[in-house]
């Protein structure tokens, strides 16, 4: 497989065939991301040649996929005609797959059409992953996300209207200590509005090669401590006032706390849960620091 740097994906895509179609993001300047920093250049699309033979290897495995991802960050900039070729040729050559899913930043969403969008769906995408950080605009702002909530709300708004199942990513910890509150109301508020089929948190993790650091090293950028981390998950929770059953979980590698929890229903008990903990100061069901991991 020509895979390219560090190839990324989301926990719900570990049995996924992985095919990179894009090396890199084109935005490329979020604070807190080093996943990309160190490519030259800093995003390319690759030719079709290279990912048509890609599928063909993995194609080749004695494995029946399910799922295909197409990485890395930024897939939907493509073309939908190109798109729509590397689809149709996965489904071609693998004809147990289910559905396709990509990243998909809030730009280039809003770069396609509706028609585009359910022309997408139709031929299998079913699943687009948004990462939002927060709802907070300050904290956007800080963090050179490059999109802000009106915006977001109108990509989210957008990917569901076309029949694609919506998981958006928020990162506890962002907003520093000085932002925590604001940072966790507003993104918990922000979901609420756009109401995904799926949700996570994840915990920021202060690598070296991010402007990131500079500002932890500096003491700019001052992190919460794991129980005010834990506040913000519970307050992202308690403000999240989702129209719709929303799947909500914390289970990636850097968070304290794993949690599942399907919201509305089960918001009350989670919340209480969380607050108990907090209260308690009980670190026996978190995960130790050197199990955290990106």
């Amino acid at each position: 497989m020509d895979y390219v740097g560090h190839v990324i994906r989301p926990p719900s895509e570990a049995y996924s065939m992985i095919i990179q179609v894009t090396v890199g993001c084109s935005h490329n300047m979020c604070t807190f991301c080093g996943t990309y920093k160190d490519l030259n250049p800093k995003f390319r699309i690759k030719d079709w040649e290279t990912i048509k033979r890609d599928i063909d290897e993995a194609s080749s495995y004695r494995y029946s996929f399910r799922k295909a991802f197409l990485a890395d960050g930024d897939v939907l900039i493509l073309p939908t005609e190109e798109l729509l070729k590397i689809m149709h040729y996965i489904k071609q050559k693998n004809p147990d797959i289910e559905s396709i899913n990509v990243y998909g930043n809030t730009k280039a969403i809003l770069r396609k059409t509706p028609e585009e969008l359910k022309t997408l769906h139709d031929a299998g995408l079913k699943v687009v992953y948004q990462g939002i950080e927060s709802g907070n605009i300050e904290v956007l702002k800080r963090i050179r996300k490059g999109a802000f909530p009106d915006n977001m709300k109108e990509a989210a708004a957008k990917v569901m209207d076309a029949g694609i199942k919506l998981s958006q990513t928020v990162l506890l910890g962002i907003g520093g200590k000085e932002l925590s509150f604001e940072h966790a109301r507003d993104t918990g508020r922000l979901l609420g509005e756009m109401s995904p089929d799926f949700a996570s948190a994840l915990t920021v993790m202060i690598l070296p090669n991010t402007q990131l650091f500079q500002e932890y090293r500096e003491g700019k950028f001052i992190l919460p401590d794991k129980f005010e981390l834990l506040n913000e998950l519970r307050i992202i929770i308690k403000n999240m006032n989702v129209r719709r059953r929303c799947y909500f979980t914390s289970n990636h590698a850097s968070n304290y706390l794993p949690i599942k929890a399907y919201l509305p229903e089960d918001q009350a008990g989670v919340i209480k849960a969380i607050e108990q903990i907090i209260r308690t100061k009980d670190e026996s069901i978190l995960r130790r620091e050197e199990m955290r991991a990106l």
